[in-house]
């Protein structure tokens, strides 16, 4: 008999054969059925941790960049499904942060620009946040380093870990008390390190001093810095191969490596936690490298991003997945896995979860961005549609000068192209190409993978350039645009 009927017995009752037979049988599939049930409740109850990054392209070694050192970024990415086509939909840190963490484009957010000092670019209140909804979930939230959104009551988490934003190691120590505490409750942590943003000072007498991305001389505690030759750096297309670009480089692949060290230390502690194998751990940017032809613009240097997924129960680890996903993605996705129902919620994004079984899932092919401020000075929408093949981006402002965020008008390699004239070609294009716009700029990626020919007004692609236009009008009306009048009354 089972220890149930034995029970049972002792306490005086007496049961036949059939009947112990029967109270057995039904003891077996209470058990069955609740190891069942309490099996799928933790499978949704695990932990996350979200890292944005800030200003990183997709410049590690996992995505083919072998001058850079990032061992430890690497090797998540071997135990991870590696995103290959992964893009922000604006390239602006407050815009991009407020779409991570809420699933909605901007023009539904609400917060068109940066957030701090005179910008004052806000969320709506009536937006609920990631954080938000996985508190309502029952989750514990926490974050560390840059956050860069508000208003303070729509971005709410249960704690701020307050760490030097550009020492992602002395970060990922400041937040072992909260990773090991409370583990009958999951936890959401936001993790987000300033590097590799440039500082913001001029370096333009001297590019290689120690500046201009966020580096010191006296280093940070706990860290080991990566040196750069300027030699060594592999140069972009859509940047001019020059000693000033190269130095540049430099000094952003030695931030860069500093993320790296800080994913280790964090990696580390997971697992000396022993939280590791029950934590979703995705890796990512707000969008592309801070340089003038990919910050602030949607061209591809600014659009693509790093995005590696470590799934704790997904078999398929050390994979690429090549489905078009962006950050408005990232929230639907997180709730999907922390159980929380999509159904109601209206978000522009979707779950991708199902997509990183397959290398090349069905129905991922497209993605949108948009942008309309930086800082507040720097009006210029613009709005994208980007297929497997093509791009049309629709340059709303196109009258005025594209606009410069201040630290890139500063960057030494911009000022050395600019001050030999409109004519001197900055990577692929032209200074005066990239300053004076076309209202569509219609790209071939496949054949001009540095959109440098624009398709928008030959003959010969006027059905494709409608049909692309129809796909971004289409959007808008989806996702309630305002901009769409504009198609009727500009």
């Amino acid at each position: 008999m089972t220890t149930g009927v034995k029970r049972w017995c002792r306490a005086g009752l007496t049961v036949g054969p059939f009947a112990a037979r029967f109270i057995a049988a039904w003891l077996i599939l209470v058990s069955v059925v609740g190891a069942v049930v309490g099996t799928a409740r933790a499978e949704s109850r695990k932990n996350i941790i979200l890292v944005v990054c800030d200003d990183l392209s997709p410049d590690l070694g996992c995505y083919g960049n072998r001058a850079i050192r990032t061992p430890h970024l690497d090797r998540l990415a071997a135990e991870s499904v590696r995103m290959t086509h992964a893009f922000c939909t604006t390239a602006s840190c407050s815009a991009s942060r407020s779409v991570i963490l809420s699933g909605l484009h901007n023009h539904a957010n609400g917060q068109y620009g940066h957030e701090h000092s005179y910008h004052h670019f806000q969320a709506f209140d009536k937006v609920r946040s990631l954080p938000v909804m996985l508190a309502d979930a029952g989750y514990r939230t926490a974050r560390i380093g840059k956050l860069h959104v508000g208003p303070p009551d729509v971005f709410r988490f249960h704690e701020t870990i307050a760490a030097v934003d550009r020492n992602a190691v002395e970060m990922a120590e400041k937040c072992r008390e909260f990773l090991a505490a409370q583990r009958e409750q999951p936890f959401f942590l936001y993790f987000c390190p300033s590097d590799p943003h440039r500082s913001g000072g001029t370096v333009a007498d001297d590019p290689l001093q120690p500046n201009p991305f966020g580096n010191r001389p006296q280093g940070f505690a706990g860290v080991k810095e990566e040196k750069y030759r300027p030699e060594d750096v592999l140069v972009p297309r859509f940047l001019p191969d020059t000693p000033t670009c190269r130095a540049e480089l430099a000094q952003y692949y030695q931030a860069v490596s500093r993320v790296d060290l800080g994913i280790g230390r964090l990696v580390e502690i997971l697992k000396q936690t022993g939280r590791y194998d029950d934590t979703l751990l995705i890796f990512t940017s707000d969008h592309g490298i801070a340089f003038p032809g990919a910050k602030t613009t949607l061209y591809e240097p600014g659009m693509r991003i790093p995005f590696l997924i470590r799934h704790p129960s997904l078999a398929r680890r050390g994979a690429n997945c090549h489905a078009l996903v962006s950050l408005v993605d990232v929230t639907p996705t997180i709730l999907d896995f922390a159980g929380v129902p999509l159904d109601k919620l209206k978000l522009h994004g979707r779950s991708f979860f199902a997509a990183l079984a397959e290398e090349k899932p069905p129905g991922w092919d497209e993605a949108y961005a948009s942008h309309t401020f930086h800082e507040i000075q720097m009006y210029y929408p613009m709005k994208v549609v980007r297929t497997r093949r093509h791009k049309l981006i629709w340059n709303i402002a196109h009258p005025l000068p594209f606009p410069f965020a201040s630290d890139l008008w500063e960057a030494p390699t911009w000022q050395e192209a600019y001050r030999k004239g409109p004519a001197t070609l900055y990577g692929q294009r032209s200074v005066k190409a990239y300053i004076q716009r076309p209202k569509f700029e219609l790209y071939d990626l496949e054949r001009d993978p540095d959109e440098t020919t624009n398709l928008a007004e030959r003959s010969e692609s006027a059905e494709l350039l409608g049909q692309l236009q129809e796909k971004l009008k289409a959007f808008q009306k989806r996702t309630g645009d305002p901009w769409i009048m504009k198609w009727d009354y500009e």
